[in-house]
């Protein structure tokens, strides 16, 4: 299977289109047909469904288009990272980030490094913990912000000072929207929006102190938009950090902190024993002097991740 051929298939599951995909192509429709159907017959199925004015895939080429994706991102950054070793720093780097407060400092970082190095891109992917870890591990992103609770025992990684809340976001006229903290009790009866991701779903279990199934949950998320707009409909109180709250504004709601207290941490982490071009690798020296003042960094200090 040839990558040639990937791109073939990506630009038709596009384009919907054999015609249209051939012209952006630049290779006849004849050529671009055989090549697709010999890619059906080496994996042995039906990636599309062929009608009279259009082409859509099955569900084995929707599969496939993903995997594909991957393949050629991937394909596409070494080709990059290639490109990239000359003797002036530039290039592109990956990153991918959480809602947190972090955020702000990755911001500051970023600003810092480019006024030094202008030639230099940043490639930024917004996701959850899990999506992000994942991406790494393929090879997609050289960097990833993540938030505690989060396995991260086979990365490098460097904390981050900046530690978000934990709080329920509430409509502003709901009944607990005046109140200056909540307290479990104040929750366990009303209708709950909570986050999807297995361990930060327990920890909010955890401060609640009941299982869920004694819990009025009207929805989960793992990205704080759609809940946001559930709560400004008064459907429920959305368990959120105010890290993921600062990167939206609304009037119609109000963050109300935990009470007991909860936090959680900011942390980089990247594949551990890897060897980055030139601009990653800087990037990473120049945080950790920031976050360290160029003291080494303890891996093993893992009290509080989890």
């Amino acid at each position: 299977m040839e990558l040639r051929v990937l791109r073939y298939f990506l630009t038709v599951a596009q384009e919907g289109n054999i015609t249209r995909a051939a012209e952006i192509l630049h290779v006849t429709q004849p050529t671009l047909s055989r090549q697709l159907m010999d890619l059906e017959s080496e994996l042995g199925t039906t990636l599309f469904i062929r009608g009279k004015r259009a082409i859509t895939l099955t569900d084995d080429g929707l599969l496939f288009r993903q995997k594909a994706q991957e393949i050629v991102e991937l394909a596409d950054k070494a080709e990059r990272e290639f490109i990239e070793r000359q003797e002036y720093i530039h290039g592109v780097i990956s990153i991918g980030c959480v809602e947190t407060m972090g955020s702000r400092f990755l911001a500051d970082m970023i600003q810092t490094f480019h006024n030094q190095y202008p030639a230099v891109q940043f490639d930024l992917y917004n996701g959850y913990s899990d999506d992000i870890k994942d991406r790494i591990d393929k090879g997609l992103l050289d960097i990833g912000l993540v938030m505690t609770p989060v396995e991260i025992t086979k990365y490098d990684f460097l904390r981050l000072p900046q530690k978000d809340i934990w709080g329920v976001l509430s409509a502003s006229d709901a009944p607990l929207a005046q109140k200056d903290t909540v307290a479990p009790s104040d929750l366990i009866r009303e209708p709950l929006i909570l986050p999807k991701r297995a361990p930060v779903r327990n920890e909010v279990l955890n401060w609640l102190g009941v299982p869920d199934e004694q819990l009025h949950i009207v929805a989960t998320h793992t990205l704080l938009s759609n809940a946001v707009l559930l709560v400004e409909r008064g459907l429920g109180y959305a368990f959120t950090l105010n890290g993921a709250l600062a990167m939206r504004s609304s009037k119609k709601t109000r963050f109300i902190p935990l009470s007991p207290r909860r936090t959680a941490e900011s942390v980089f982490i990247w594949k551990k024993n890897h060897i980055f071009h030139s601009a990653v690798s800087l990037f990473l020296q120049q945080t950790k002097v920031v976050l360290f003042d160029t003291k080494e960094v303890n891996i093993e200090d893992r009290h509080d991740i989890v």
